[in-house]
């Protein structure tokens, strides 16, 4: 349905080649091997030379689904779909990079991704750490080794936004591989491909499942990148039409070798709740942007860190580039204020680690999600130790207002 909208397309991408008995959600399928009447036939799947299934570690009705839904959404080429965003991440870094090659990542970065990038340091990749605000810090480490940029783009928890445009030009004049995580905003608001990210990643676990029930990750090949220069792509791979190399090099390497397979009741969850997705965020979007600027007003809070604000450093780049800001803003409380008090003082919100849920979830970040990374890579991330990040949900705005009112009334200096 090429004419259709957004919304439409992914709420009908189940029935897209004629579902089974014509169900209308794709089924779950538990069977972890398949058995063919002809072996030749099975020898031809494993030898990729047939289409169909072989072993459920690498390949899955139920996950061949939510990966054709995803490729839709990125309006990509194809994808593929992992336990957690962190395994998407994982396999891509190390199938596609070795020892000696370099990457350039945004020092805007979600803990988890930041801790593992140091973990390649450990494995002979060279990492820099640059503000990815600026294309033009980028363009600084830029090395014959580089192989490939990182960034996300709008960062978490102090929602700077990416020179998105400005690093996928770059990355085209040099043939880097662009890596964007789109977590933050989902293909909702936003479709990396429009900036030339050859690999878009989604961490399937908060905006797209959306209900906090399911974990789930996910890689995009969008088709902007030419794999034939790549020069990692093993030779075993190298065969047949060349923009198929790169997502069958993380498949085979990153996927059926390293086993971190999305189980496909998990895969069947987070469909159906992908149905949902635009509708879940443009409110959760305009709850969001209602109590930040109820924050940025009050107080009782030091600074709002939302692009949305007129005063966000990239709030006009945000405007250009997404539909809408993000379900996620951040606060430092005035000074003296005990920020685990704040947060017990609010009854709607819940104390949680997660985001992109429907419910709305708040978090202390220094001492929780960001507590590993050390006080001093904190304060250069821009986190202070009063900080709380907000994911909002699609409660009732008067009712998610009335109780930031009440808290932030509380501790009014």
């Amino acid at each position: 349905m090429p004419s259709k909208g957004f919304t439409t397309r992914n709420l009908h991408s189940d029935r897209a080649g004629g579902p089974e008995h014509g169900v209308l959600h794709k089924p779950v399928h538990p069977s972890v091997a398949y058995a063919y009447d002809d072996a030749r036939e099975l020898a031809e799947v494993f030898q990729g030379k047939r289409q169909g299934y072989a072993y459920g570690r690498q390949a899955n009705p139920t996950v061949a689904a939510l990966q054709q839904r995803i490729s839709a959404m990125e309006d990509g080429r194809a994808s593929i779909a992992f336990a957690t965003g962190m395994a998407a991440i994982a396999a891509v870094t190390l199938t596609l990079l070795k020892a000696g090659d370099h990457l350039i990542s945004s020092t805007f970065l979600f803990g988890n991704s930041n801790s593992f990038f140091r973990t390649l340091e450990r494995l002979g990749i060279a990492v820099d750490f640059v503000d990815a605000t600026r294309a033009g810090a980028v363009a600084e480490k830029v090395r014959p080794e580089t192989r490939l940029v990182f960034v996300e783009t709008i960062a978490n928890p102090v929602a700077q936004v990416a020179d998105l445009e400005g690093i996928g030009a770059l990355c085209r004049k040099h043939g880097l591989l662009y890596v964007v995580d789109n977590t933050m905003t989902s293909p909702h608001l936003y479709r990396p491909k429009t900036a030339g990210a050859g690999l878009v990643v989604n961490s399937l676990t908060k905006c797209i499942g959306g209900h906090g029930n399911a974990l789930g990750g996910a890689v995009t090949d969008t088709g902007c990148f030419d794999w034939s220069g790549f020069p990692n792509i093993l030779d075993l791979y190298r065969k047949g039409d060349s923009g198929e190399w790169g997502l069958l090099q993380v498949r085979k390497k990153g996927l059926r070798d390293m086993g971190a397979s999305l189980a496909p009741e998990a895969a069947h969850t987070l469909a159906v709740g992908s149905e949902t997705l635009p509708l879940r965020m443009d409110r959760a979007c305009a709850n969001a942007m209602a109590l930040a600027g109820l924050c940025a007003a009050h107080p009782a809070v030091a600074k709002v860190y939302y692009p949305g604000l007129p005063d966000h450093p990239q709030h006009q780049r945000a405007g250009k580039l997404f539909s809408a800001f993000g379900a996620v803003f951040s606060i430092d409380l005035a000074p003296g204020s005990d920020c685990f008090d704040f947060l017990n003082s609010l009854e709607i919100v819940l104390s949680s680690s997660n985001l992109g849920d429907t419910r709305s979830l708040g978090i202390p970040v220094a001492h929780t999600i960001y507590f590993e990374m050390g006080p001093e890579r904190r304060k250069a991330m821009g986190i202070g130790e009063s900080m709380l990040r907000f994911s909002i949900g699609i409660e009732d705005q008067a009712d998610l207002l009335a109780d930031f009112s009440r808290a932030l009334d509380r501790f009014r200096p």
